[in-house]
């Protein structure tokens, strides 16, 4: 697998953390397990229930010898979300994370959830737009 990496981004591959100093093309030859700094969610960006499970995966992916903790995490914030949730979309596609968890294929389970933010996006907008509005 090929890798671009513009100078000063950041890859995390297997737990290790690297920054390239100038542009760089990098060729994986073995199964690894990596996150473009792109795809990085930062502490504060997990503001909606499916952002947070996001993080927590992340947080699978970028430290795999310290994951037991987050793990219990993913699994209690996926039975909640579940739990909470109508919408059977959503719900399925919580199922279908669980799944790539328990089998650990923790960067498929980022993508799907990142697959379910369209979802979440829009039955927080249905919920918005139902509210009340305060009177000050």
């Amino acid at each position: 697998m090929h890798i671009s990496l513009r100078c000063g981004e950041k890859i995390y591959i297997n737990g290790a953390v690297l920054r390239v100093d100038r542009k760089v093309s990098l060729e994986l030859l073995n199964d690894a397990t990596f996150l473009l700094e792109a795809h990085v969610m930062k502490v504060e960006d997990a503001s909606t229930p499916l952002r947070q499970l996001y993080f927590i995966i992340q947080v699978m992916l970028m430290n795999p010898s310290d994951s037991d903790k987050a793990r219990v995490m993913c699994e209690s914030a996926i039975r909640m979300t579940i739990a909470a949730s109508l919408n059977p979309g959503l719900a399925a596609g919580l199922r279908a994370v669980q799944s790539l968890v328990d089998r650990n294929r923790i960067f498929e389970a980022l993508k799907a959830v990142r697959a379910l933010f369209p979802i979440e996006a829009a039955i927080l907008a249905l919920g918005q737009a139902s509210s009340p509005t305060q009177a000050a």
